[in-house]
């Protein structure tokens, strides 16, 4: 269960909206000691540039970005910033994955999960977004969804059967080790098939693309990585790929690593859509976070899904802004910002003075259910419903991903009322209520 002091929240929403890296003494957005990426000018190669300077990379990329990534000794930095054929670079940063279990046993108010269920349940999310069986008429189905993140579960039932290729920036598969990716995963395409629970677009196909380890923590080399073999292999697998989700993220700024946001930039050219989380911390605009903060991605922040309960006055609505999410109003001039809202958790409960969030619940890694709140669970309830957009797009035509956000963003519930002011003290509100995602709704914006 996760907990936060109603109207007394600053620091331990952050705490409990991410994974704790003070054990590790680094935090997401800390630079990584030693480690850089390189891009190289047109024409270069990776590998013999590389070499010529003594080293071994961990990555080597060839399509989204054209260079390397890994350890560069201090001597060796200042030869290969001199070398005609290289273009920047950048810091290696600590990246993570954005939300956690919500723990619990199934009670109300609680996490729960675990072991599976006798029948079906379709999730509130899924209800509240209109994208239940049976709402709309398309399922995803031919569609690919890359998921950047811990891996997906290849052995669960209620995501099998996942695409038949993988990638992974670690040693073995790209079986998930941690459960966030498989959380994840679910929300976006969990199977219509009677058992556990039912995704946003239950005929996409996901493609398990790990660039998080164990513990939900990465680097953005890593991320380019999984992005590189990405573009690489989107047209070439069973489904295409054509929507990547990113529930991952950390602070920074637009400007910090040209390289990773230049590999974004190259998928969303292809007509890949990136949907993206906008970031767990409520002191926090999408601006100051990585990568919501790229004009290029679709970033999502998080609502209710439905209303809570109370022991007081004090009542959290459906469509309320979550108590954790980081926000901040579109800017169609730069093109940064919010794009749609989604649910990130079922509710918020009050048991003054404590607020109690039940998060969305989803497949868990080793079969079964299990809940977790974070804007992470908000972007695949949008992943999702792109994967459906795409499904109504006839053979030879494309999506191109800004005619996706303007669909989503001009077909939402409620736009101009929700989301509603959270009543804790960190949230602010940003000046735009750009409504919660709608299936129905972005569908109409593409099927006119």
């Amino acid at each position: 269960m996760r907990y936060c002091k109603l109207l007394y929240l600053v620091s331990f929403v952050i705490a409990l909206g991410t994974i704790n890296y003070n054990a590790l003494g680094q935090a997401p957005g800390d630079k990584i000691p030693d480690r850089y990426i390189v891009a190289l000018k047109p024409g270069a190669a990776p590998q013999a540039v590389a070499a010529r300077h003594g080293l071994a990379p961990d990555f080597v990329y060839n399509v989204a970005v054209k260079g390397f990534a890994g350890f560069i000794p201090p001597g060796q930095l200042k030869k290969l910033q001199a070398d005609s054929q290289v273009a920047s670079i950048v810091p290696d940063r600590i990246i993570a994955a954005i939300g956690k279990p919500s723990g619990g046993g199934g009670k109300p108010g609680g996490g729960g999960g675990g072991g599976g269920t006798t029948s079906q349940t379709v999730p509130a999310g899924v209800i509240r977004i209109g994208a239940a069986p049976g709402d709309v008429g398309y399922t995803g189905e031919g569609v690919g969804v890359a998921v950047v993140d811990t891996g997906l579960d290849f052995n669960h039932k209620d995501l099998k059967p996942l695409g038949s290729t993988s990638f992974t920036a670690y040693r073995g598969s790209a079986q998930d080790d941690n459960g966030h990716g498989t959380h994840v995963g679910g929300i976006i395409a969990a199977r219509n098939n009677s058992v556990d629970v039912v995704g946003v677009a239950p005929g996409a196909t996901l493609y398990a693309v790990k660039v998080l380890d164990r513990r939900g923590s990465g680097s953005d080399s890593a991320v380019i990585a999984g992005l590189d073999w990405v573009l690489a292999n989107a047209a070439n697998v069973d489904s295409p790929i054509h929507v990547v989700n990113m529930s991952l993220g950390r602070t920074g700024t637009i400007n910090d690593n040209s390289i990773l946001h230049a590999a974004i930039q190259k998928l969303v050219g292809a007509n890949i859509c990136v949907v993206v989380a906008a970031g767990n911390d409520a002191t926090k605009e999408v601006s100051q976070m990585v990568p919501a903060g790229y004009p290029e991605v679709l970033a999502i922040a998080s609502t209710t899904a439905k209303k809570g309960t109370s022991n007081v006055s004090i009542l959290i609505d459906q469509d309320t802004a979550s108590y954790f999410t980081s926000d901040g109003a579109y800017d169609s001039a730069t093109g940064i910002g919010v794009t749609i809202s989604a649910p990130g958790e079922d509710q918020e409960n009050i048991a003054y003075p404590y607020i109690t969030s039940v998060g969305i619940l989803s497949t868990k890694l080793g079969g079964g259910t299990v809940r977790m709140s974070g804007t992470s669970m908000s972007a695949p309830h949008v992943t999702g419903v792109v994967a459906l957009m795409w499904e109504t797009i006839p053979f030879g035509f494309v999506l191109e991903p800004e005619d996706a956000r303007a669909a989503i963003r001009s077909g939402a519930n409620n736009i101009n009322i929700v989301p509603y002011n959270s009543p804790t003290s960190t949230y602010s509100y940003d000046n735009e209520r750009e409504g919660v995602v709608s299936a129905p709704g972005a569908l109409s914006g593409v099927t006119k």
